[in-house]
């Protein structure tokens, strides 16, 4: 144990003195050195002073990761420590493929849960199917893993095998399946069709390395087949970003070769850039709409900014998240690497998009009146900072208390299983129809679903200080807590067709997978019926892109 603690201070060490020769090569003023010097040392004499002194064992590795967190946590959401165990989950978000089982989990009534297994993953050849609890991996528990658990257990290298002990809805025996581990390829594109014989669709999940190329195939594919072809919806709904140079490629579909599509600016000067399209664009004049909301960030809303300061479409749906910073990854060490800001990107018409103030790593709403105004090229007045704001604004019907609470419980998950247990085939995914609404009001009974409105918070802190106080208030908060019940129950019935687009689309990713999902939603959205009416609606389309603000 002394040799472990002796290495893994001399490990503090080295880094340390690594830290101060870089740290000459960024210019700094001599009081900037000083102080990083100081503060170096005091950090590694008081890691050496807990890792020999303190009461109780410690775990070096632990304790380092706590204090690099907590340093990088002061910083932005965004600049991360990647560890070696981390770096697969890092390759899926730049590349789009790693190494692992191919399905997304996540933790339900303590054991980890398959969401959605990737299509020809080694997950899906294996068999393991949505709804599927591992209780153990290669003879060990799984109840209560962490995600960074998980990751170091499931994601390895290719030909590699894993023993899974699974829990299956339906099933009485506990199933043993052996996977062998491979590198596994999401598709940016993992659907692009025709909404009717003259409007199509291509969803963008992220933004992976040859993202562009595979949205220019979509378009290209949808133009060549569909000659009557004459407005294009492009969905960056819940689309995260991703790689920059992506970003450059997809606008290079719809604007000129030499745009400015966006420029980054950071401390140091020398990293600077304009990033300008290079190509011959596929097409600039159809009508385009792309739609975005609160989950598109980054990469997503340089895309749709650019498309908004050049004219080239209208936004549709909600403002975007509001990420304006610009990653880079640095290797320090033993396959390690942290991930941190190093510059702002701004868009053609000068504006930062990023969010100027966080709360729990949450981008906080910022006034149109304490933003700057820019102009787009033909002269509307955008905004910067908070994100990108939609020329049509159309309502997240998703928001909605009562739709949250059957996402957070998993109720249209466990039902979509139910239902798929009891119909294992259906004939025709992309028509699928719930044929009983009644049938999840019963399920809902036997889960005994039930939660907890804001007012219904409010009024059981009135109900605490009338006690307090001692108010005879019982007639009136047992009149307000029967009325608000009450509009629950409505509130569920008013919410009707969102639950059953979400049913339908769960349903149908057991079948189809994310395709099955996107197919359905593009069928029941009605963000898409907006666009796909603005698209019929040439002289609107123009009023939105063309009028001076």
């Amino acid at each position: 144990m002394i040799i472990r603690n002796f290495k893994n201070w001399r490990l503090v060490v080295v880094a340390s003195l690594a830290f101060l020769t870089i740290s000459t090569t960024v210019k700094t003023d001599n009081n900037d050195y000083f102080d990083i010097s100081k503060n170096i040392e005091i950090f590694t004499n008081l890691y050496k002073e807990l890792n020999t002194y303190y009461v109780d064992q410690l775990d070096p590795s632990t304790l380092m990761r706590t204090g690099i967190d907590a340093m990088l946590e002061s910083l932005d959401p965004y600049t991360n420590y990647i560890s070696e165990t981390e770096i697969e989950t890092f390759r899926y978000i730049t590349e789009g493929r790693y190494n692992g089982i191919g399905a997304k989990l996540e933790t339900i009534d303590e054991f980890p849960t398959v969401m959605e297994p990737y299509k020809d993953s080694p997950a899906d050849k294996a068999g393991l199917k949505a709804g599927d609890q591992i209780t153990e991996v290669d003879g060990k528990s799984a109840r209560n893993k962490t995600s960074d658990e998980l990751n170091e257990i499931l994601k390895g290298f290719p030909g590699t095998s894993i023993d899974l002990t699974v829990n299956r809805p339906g099933s009485r025996k506990q199933l043993n399946i052996t996977l062998v581990r491979d590198q596994v390829v999401v598709p940016s594109v993992p659907y692009y069709g025709m909404v009717n014989d003259e409007i199509g669709y291509v969803a963008l999940t992220i933004f992976t390395r040859n993202a562009g190329r595979e949205v220019a195939d979509a378009f290209r594919e949808l133009k060549a087949e569909n000659p009557n072809l004459k407005g294009l919806i492009f969905d960056l709904r819940g689309n995260p970003g991703g790689l920059l140079n992506e970003a450059v490629n997809i606008s290079n579909i719809f604007i000129p070769k030499g745009e400015v599509v966006v420029t980054t600016k950071g401390k140091v000067t020398d990293w600077d850039r304009s990033f300008k399209t290079l190509n011959q664009p596929f097409d600039t004049e159809m009508p385009l709409v792309v739609l975005i909301n609160g989950k598109s960030a980054s990469a997503s809303e340089i895309v749709s900014g650019v498309m908004q300061d050049l004219d080239r479409a209208v936004l549709m749906g909600q403002r975007s998240y509001g990420k304006g910073l610009v990653q880079n990854t640095r290797d320090v060490g033993y396959n390690s690497r942290v991930k941190l800001t190093t510059a702002k990107y701004y868009i053609p018409s000068g504006r930062c998009i990023q969010s100027v103030r966080y709360e729990d790593g949450e981008p906080v709403n910022i006034p149109d009146t304490q933003r700057a105004t820019f102009r787009t090229r033909n002269g509307r007045t955008v905004l910067d900072g908070g994100g990108v704001h939609p020329e049509v604004t159309i309502p997240m019907l998703t928001d909605r208390e009562i739709i949250q609470a059957l996402l957070d419980q998993h109720m249209i998950f466990h039902f979509a299983t139910n239902y798929t247990l009891e119909n294992p085939a259906v004939e025709d995914i992309a028509n699928f129809n719930l044929p009983d609404w009644n049938a999840f009001l019963n399920f809902l009974k036997e889960q005994n679903f039930s939660f907890e409105t804001a007012s219904e918070q409010h009024l059981a802190q009135l109900k605490a200080s009338a006690e307090a106080e001692n108010y005879t208030l019982d007639a009136q908060i047992q009149a307000l807590d029967n009325a608000i019940e009450k509009a629950k129950e409505n509130e569920l019935e008013a919410s009707k067709e969102v639950i059953i687009d979400l049913i339908e689309k769960e349903i149908a990713s057991r079948f189809d997978y994310q395709r099955g999902r996107l197919q359905i939603g593009v069928r029941n959205d009605p963000e898409v019926a907006e666009a796909v009416k603005l698209l019929n609606n040439p002289a609107q389309y123009q009023a939105l892109i063309s009028q001076s603000n």
